[in-house]
């Protein structure tokens, strides 16, 4: 049976320097501590209950991944073992212990690095209305799920908790950023994207898009916060893929789709979930986990 769910961390002693969608954020003065809760959001806004074992899903993932793109990109994991941790969090090491990382700090760039291999959710909707995904024009005829070749990059902005991110078209990300750097993130995330694919594709999973988000360390580009977890990609099963339809997945798709159906208008407060979509939430999380990190 699954433990009550970690909705949020309180950890006296320690400076709480922010509280996302999902991550309780600590600062330690040289480096910050992220605690993934069990919180969930959909539509950028939290839902007032939580998945069990949510964060310790997402933690493995990320760690996984950090581990396995580290060729790529420069990332700010320093470790995920509490014993690793300063000494003023071993207090509370059964409380951070599989859901927390011990992470370098980074100043965040402010855009979210979309990559779409195939088209789905909002690129589908676009597409449908304009024939093109943030600027990018695709060609004619292209079906619901179908394959993005090559995979294309469609940034957005990065906004506060409680409001949505936006899609933006490159040249918009070049005025924010600087040409240089914006270009620099379109490489990174799309080498990220298709190693990581490739990767997934192995143990039965498709990426059909994820996001990326980067900061600078030391003047160094680097990979932060989450990558290629079941929050911040849509999984397929690859076994059931089938181009022209909604796919099966192993993200969050499976709650939106919930409240897509229950009448929510995506404004707060959201609706308290029902047990089955929380049970059948933390299943689909649960078997992206062990279908990415079991040999």
């Amino acid at each position: 049976m699954a433990a009550a769910p970690v909705f949020e961390t309180n950890l006296p002693g320690l400076n709480l320097l922010a509280r996302g969608k999902v991550r309780d954020i600590y600062d330690l003065g040289d480096h910050l501590l992220i605690v993934a809760t069990d919180r969930i959001s959909a539509y950028d806004v939290v839902m007032p209950n939580g998945i069990p074992d949510k964060g310790r899903i997402l933690t493995t993932i990320s760690s996984f991944w950090f581990k396995a793109l580290a060729e790529v990109v420069d990332n700010h994991l320093i470790t995920t073992e509490v014993e690793k941790f300063p000494e003023e969090c071993q207090d509370y090491a059964e409380e951070l212990a599989n859901r927390s990382m011990l992470v370098a700090k980074a100043e965040p760039l402010p855009a979210e690095c979309i990559v779409r291999g195939y088209l789905s959710g909002s690129g589908w909707k676009d597409y449908q209305s304009q024939g093109a995904v943030c600027g990018i024009k695709l060609a004619e005829g292209l079906v619901e799920s179908a394959r993005l070749e090559p995979p294309i990059f469609t940034p957005s902005t990065k906004a506060e908790k409680g409001r949505h991110d936006e899609n933006i078209d490159f040249n918009t990300l070049c005025h924010q950023v600087g040409t240089d750097l914006a270009e620099q993130l379109r490489d990174l995330s799309l080498a990220l994207y298709e190693k990581g694919a490739a990767l997934a594709s192995q143990r039965g999973i498709i990426i059909a898009d994820t996001k990326f988000e980067f900061g600078m360390v030391g003047g160094t580009v680097t990979l932060i916060d989450e990558v290629l977890t079941p929050d911040s990609s849509r999984f397929w099963p690859a076994d059931h893929y089938q181009p022209g339809r909604r796919q099966q997945s192993f993200d969050k798709q499976y709650l939106r789709d919930y409240l897509d159906q229950c009448g929510w208008d995506r404004t707060p407060p959201a609706p308290v979930l029902p047990d089955e979509v929380v049970r059948n939430t933390r299943t689909r999380y649960l078997e992206a986990l062990e279908r990415l990190t079991t040999s």
